[in-house]
């Protein structure tokens, strides 16, 4: 039996990622604008398969989906100064059409804040009108200077998720923060993926917001991703752009606001966290195909493998799984290296003694273990197995990510940790931006925060800020980050 090996997802993992995303039919990066990758159908297959299940959570929480226009005016995008300040370096202008300038120069949407916001200032007028839940998912572009790396880091985010909130009160605005802080739990163990919320340091957080925090995954290089954020903004946004309501005893008062973003990081996330070195390995969820029924026809042999392979994807597909019969003129091996680097979750193998015997073989991606089973009891075999694959890509990956989590006292214990394995290191902080920022400097890493709920982040009795020696009140993390 072939054993898992994740030698070079573990020790190679940048070049195996990129290889990957090209090969299994991810993306394709030759496209002559950098950092700007084409969608290539199976990529694009497992992409939609996840904002499905976002669609349908947003419908369930009562979100209701709009489409903005890409370009926003320079006036609009002005008038909310701190938002400027964290993405004047990073918009694409537009300034003329076809020879001539514009009297107004348009950015390309790196987020969607000054685009909605003038637009919600013209639709809330009452309490009658909130709260306001919308959300899309569209292209936004960020002119990215660091080493571009598909749907990691890029500078067109082709499937960028934001749902935008307002309400009547900050407690209202809060209450919505612990339903997206739901909705992505949901989302995370419907692709297998374990993770961390942090509450972001003043100094990292979303420009505009009263306070931002990031959902991170752990990836086989150690290093971390972040795969979604929430933001509370408080009345930061409604006071730029004017956004007021009347309150049933009819003063007017500006709303809180909220946001909530994901993006085709999530596929990022599931490639890297559930891979080995055969390719990717799909949650049953989201793959397009759930199981690929390999034909092994024998010479000499009565038995119609064919036939019989067809059979049982009709009945797998009457049950609602997605299955492919593979009858192309190739070796059977050929087969099995090219669906195990797409990551389908299960191959079934019939050959001449299996049609004989009324029998199938099962072969796991996750484990490459196999089994025979009863051909009448198919069906069942499949929907358990996708169970056991789900259960434990989660649990390998979540042990992963707890074994990458250290907590140390000294900088030179932190030091330590990043020189042997990378990871999250949480230690001490007495809470100040100075010695937040020395610590950073220190380990060459990045702050994610405190972990969230604040509760968790508390510093135990007793424990010192290791560049200030004062009183720590918080356990901070920090990580190498994408």
């Amino acid at each position: 039996m072939e054993k898992v090996r994740r030698e070079k997802w573990s020790e190679n993992f940048s070049e195996w990622y990129n290889e990957l995303i090209e090969t299994a039919g991810i993306q394709d990066k030759r496209y002559p604008v950098k950092g700007m990758n084409i969608w290539l159908p199976y990529g694009l297959k497992i992409m939609r398969n996840i904002e499905k299940f976002i669609h349908s959570e947003m419908e369930r929480t009562g979100h209701e989906e709009v489409l903005f226009p890409a370009l926003i005016p320079e006036t609009e995008f002005q008038k909310e100064a701190e938002h400027i300040a964290g993405f004047e370096e990073e918009v694409f202008w537009v300034t003329h059409a076809g020879h001539d300038p514009l009297d107004v120069k348009l950015i390309l949407r790196p987020t969607s804040e000054t685009a909605m916001y003038s637009m919600f200032s013209l639709w809330i007028r009452s309490h009658a009108d909130l709260p306001l839940k919308i959300y899309q998912i569209v292209n936004v572009y960020r002119y990215e200077t660091k080493h571009t790396r598909p749907l990691i880091r890029v500078r067109e985010i082709s499937r960028f998720f934001e749902a935008h909130t307002a309400h009547d009160s900050y407690e209202e605005a809060e209450r919505q923060i612990r339903e997206d802080l739901e909705i992505f739990d949901r989302l995370a163990k419907f692709l297998a993926l374990p993770y961390i919320v942090s509450k972001r340091p003043e100094w990292d957080k979303f420009p505009g917001a009263y306070y931002s925090l990031g959902a991170e995954v752990m990836m086989p290089d150690g290093r971390t991703l972040q795969i979604g954020t929430m933001h509370n903004y408080r009345q930061n946004f409604a006071k730029a752009y004017n956004i007021q309501y009347e309150t049933e005893s009819g003063e007017h008062e500006y709303v809180h606001q909220t946001t909530f973003g994901m993006s085709e990081r999530l596929l990022a996330a599931v490639i890297g966290i559930h891979g080995d070195d055969s390719g990717m390995v799909l949650p049953p969820t989201i793959a397009p195909i759930q199981v690929v029924i390999i034909p092994i026809p024998m010479k000499e042999a009565d038995a119609d493998v064919f036939a019989y392979a067809r059979e049982i994807a009709e009945e797998l597909r009457t049950a609602g799984i997605r299955v492919q019969v593979d009858e192309r003129d190739i070796r059977p091996g050929r087969k099995y290296y090219d669906w195990e680097l797409k990551g389908v979750p299960v191959r079934i193998e019939v050959g001449p003694k299996d049609v004989e015997g009324k029998k199938a073989v099962i072969a796991r991606r996750d484990t490459l273990t196999k089994e025979v089973v009863e051909r009448a009891k198919v069906v069942e075999a499949v929907r358990r197995t996708f169970d056991e694959i789900m259960e434990n890509l989660y649990n390998r990956a979540r042990e992963f990510l707890e074994s990458h989590i250290k907590r140390v006292d000294t900088i030179e214990e932190a030091k330590a940790v990043f020189e042997d394995r990378r990871g999250i290191v949480e230690i001490p902080w007495c809470g100040s931006e100075e010695c937040g920022l020395k610590m950073e400097e220190e380990l060459d890493a990045k702050m994610l925060g405190i972990p969230y709920p604040e509760e968790n982040a508390r510093a135990p009795e007793g424990k010192k800020c290791p560049v200030c020696g004062r009183e720590a009140k918080f356990i901070a993390r920090f990580a190498r980050t994408y």
